[in-house]
């Protein structure tokens, strides 16, 4: 039975499906380990061409398209491994980083979960760990993405510092997020009211109520082809990501759930489906 269970959701992801699977099969990691790719139904190809490129990948057929925490949890009850892995299709693993999160997990018993640090095709990181998600957590945290994407000097110097090293963080990007089984089974796996966004910083909060620790490795590199796994066209990303952040508040800051709806009705942006 392998170790690890590499777990990856697709949605049309035909275009960047290669240089996720590829790197993999030729470094794989050390540990055994077994991948299983979760296709939500895409319209162009995606689950006939993992089969027929590499037939060692499981692909399971979603039937539909069933949202990003909901079919990782497909993922993590059709496969077995003592670790679990979700990964992105719009990433690219570097040689050596799984096994390098693994040990990094391995070395904290007290720990469920693992990021690595997340960069983009330049080599500019990601802010792909932080604070639980509040009012006050989500502006500073816009401010620095916001920042670090316009480069300016002093919020880059200071998100390349902090993504260099290793912490303990409240949440780490489900783009590549490595979990102990026994501790994503304990939690109940992902919330699937989140259709997609925010789906990671609920499960990590899960994970934390029950007195497990989040870390943040950035001796494992991975590359972020950000937004290429998303919904589709951007209303459509915005629309599922204000949803999720209303299930969000309503689920983890109730008081302010009031004051988000309002703000969101109030720029016309308040989601047209309840949560």
């Amino acid at each position: 039975m392998p170790r690890l269970s590499i777990i990856i959701v697709t949605y049309n992801s035909r275009a960047h499906i290669e240089r996720c699977l590829d790197p993999l099969a030729r470094h794989p990691p050390l540990v055994t380990h077994d991948t299983v790719v979760v296709d939500n139904a895409s319209a162009d190809g995606t689950a006939a061409f993992v089969r027929e490129r590499w037939p060692s990948v499981q692909v399971i057929d979603a039937g539909s398209n069933q949202g990003f925490a909901r079919a990782n949890n497909i993922g993590i009850r059709h496969t077995a491994g003592e670790l679990v892995l979700l990964l992105n299709p719009d990433t690219t693993v570097r040689a050596g980083s799984l096994d390098a999160l693994v040990a990094a997990l391995d070395a904290r018993p007290d720990a469920a979960v693992a990021g690595p640090r997340l960069i983009d095709g330049s080599g500019l990181a990601e802010i792909s760990f932080g604070r639980m998600v509040s009012p006050f957590a989500e502006l500073r945290q816009k401010v620095f993405v916001v920042g670090h994407r316009r480069r300016i000097p002093l919020i880059r110097s200071f998100v390349e510092r902090a993504t260099r090293q290793p912490r303990d963080v409240d949440w780490v990007s489900g783009a590549c997020l490595l979990v102990r089984r026994a501790d994503a089974e304990a939690a109940g796996l992902m919330d699937e009211r989140y259709f997609i966004y925010l789906e990671d910083v609920d499960f990590c909060a899960a994970l934390r109520v029950r007195g497990r620790k989040v870390l943040f490795s950035p001796t494992a590199e991975v590359i972020h082809l950000r937004g290429q796994s998303a919904t589709g066209a951007q209303d459509a990303t915005d629309r599922a990501y204000r949803r999720s952040q209303v299930a969000f508040y309503e689920k983890h800051h109730p008081r302010w759930a009031p004051c988000l709806r309002s703000y969101l009705k109030l720029r016309g942006r308040l989601p047209d489906t309840p949560t």
